[in-house]
């Protein structure tokens, strides 16, 4: 009996432990886009590698173009996060990336050295008749509205669908019974051709390409709960997370319908890759010093003038993805405020403002109007995105290069003007402003 009664004295001692809540060992740093993608988050992203342990892409899928530019050799990433330059970091691809297996070892191939990237066993997989169908719908949709969604045509919503339709193929099922995949894909690949008679598939050479893909994938594929909670838990590591896309292209927060198919906001890291929220550390908004959108859709700030065309060029504003010009306007602090209040930023980084060098006054959007009322809150709904007319806030331009900057006290007063501005109006810190291409250029604040 003394025993047993010491026994249970010792049981109550151990689970009160239990009851204080440990602080989590490592958490996870974030870069998110904060407007409509193409803000630069490649460049912050390969700043933050450099002493990683671990770099992660959370959702979307080889429709995301990332540049990194690194001692004048220009790389561009689709699938793979940007941190795969630190040649040390293990790079990650989170259940929440829709794959294509092609483009992902073209990818690898050209970046990645041998054991150091992670593939999980849940992401969907992309095939051949995803693009195709791609292609189909978007035309379809012009046919019919006369207006497409402005998509890549790599096939991410049609894979996305078929993630939540659940007749989809995930990397386990390849990597698996191959034959029992086989039967799966030719039951996908009948399902899509019902629906669209005119597709043109291929099945048995894909299929023969896909279980050579299974032999190469499969000393790749790990368990991503257990990777990702062993690296949160374990010893000292640093872990970086990087968002595709941005936050007003996010399918549930964005500018529906004219988004893309994954959260790109904050709680896809969480989703994306099974960390829990407690593990979020700090969360990077990346804003571009003015703003660009790429394809069709509502763009309160838009100037479709000689201003816009100046951006345009100067920035070199061509989509990574599909070489398509990017539409250009002044920064909308509206849509970035929205951005901040989904995904917390801890603080931010201001890139491209060397491409306002030449400006003599900038525009920043600040208040929406529609129909002379001042509108309370980022609108939902596209319609009334389309009709709102901006109220702008307008400073002097510096008309001098910043790209010798190396610091905050080197940028023309006029300069420091508008970080401190931007700061203001959002309430968060700007810690990185981006003045050239290079690493170098990336000035930190604090």
């Amino acid at each position: 009996p003394t025993c047993l009664h010491h026994m249970t004295i010792h049981n109550v001692a151990q689970d009160s432990s239990l009851r204080i809540p440990k602080e989590p060992q490592n958490k996870v740093t974030v870069v998110l886009g904060a407007q409509w993608g193409d803000e630069g988050k490649g460049k912050v992203v390969d700043l933050l590698a450099m002493d990683a342990d671990i770099v992660c892409r959370c959702q979307g899928g080889n429709n995301a173009g990332h540049t990194v530019v690194v001692d004048s050799v220009e790389y561009d990433f689709h699938l793979l996060p940007s941190g795969v330059l630190n040649k040390k970091a293990v790079s990650f691809i989170g259940n929440g990336v829709v794959i294509h297996l092609p483009g992902l070892f073209e990818e690898a191939e050209k970046n990645l050295r041998k054991g150091k990237g992670k593939v999980p066993l849940h992401p969907p997989l992309v095939f051949n008749f995803h693009q195709a169908v791609d292609g189909i719908q978007e035309q379809q949709r012009q046919q019919q509205e006369g207006k497409n969604l402005g998509t890549t045509k790599k096939g991410i919503g049609p894979a996305y669908s078929s993630k939540a339709a659940r007749n989809g193929l995930r990397v386990c099922d390849l990597v698996s019974d191959f034959k029992v995949f086989e039967d799966k894909f030719r039951m996908l690949a009948e399902h899509f051709l019902t629906m669209y008679p005119n597709l043109n598939v291929d099945i048995d050479s894909e299929l023969e390409q896909l279980k050579a893909y299974a032999e190469r994938l499969r000393p790749l594929v790990t368990d991503g709960v257990y990777f990702m909670h062993k690296a949160l838990t374990g010893p000292s590591k640093k872990i970086l997370v990087e968002g595709a896309n941005a936050a007003l292209l996010d399918i549930d927060f964005g500018t529906y319908p004219f988004v893309t198919s994954s959260n790109c906001t904050v709680g896809g890291v969480c989703t994306g890759l099974g960390v829990p929220p407690s593990y979020v550390g700090r969360v990077y908004g990346v804003v571009k010093a003015y703003t660009t959108r790429v394809g069709v859709g509502a763009f309160p700030t838009e100037q479709d003038n000689e201003i816009g065309e100046l951006l345009q060029s100067k920035g070199r504003e061509f989509g990574v993805t599909t070489g398509r010009k990017r539409r250009c306007g002044w920064l909308d602090l509206i849509l970035v405020r929205y951005a901040h209040m989904v995904n917390g930023f801890s603080a931010i980084a201001l890139t491209k403002l060397d491409i306002l060098d030449t400006l003599p006054e900038i525009k920043v959007g600040v208040a929406y109007k529609v129909d002379g009322q001042p509108l309370p809150s980022f609108p939902a709904n596209m319609d009334v995105l389309m009709r709102v007319t901006v109220e702008y806030k307008t400073f002097p331009g510096w008309c001098c290069s910043t790209e010798a900057a190396r610091s905050f006290e080197e940028l023309p007063s006029q300069a420091q003007t508008y970080i401190r501005f931007i700061e203001d109006f959002l309430q968060v810190p700007v810690k990185w402003v981006g003045v050239g291409k290079s690493r170098e250029s990336m000035i930190k604040l604090f």
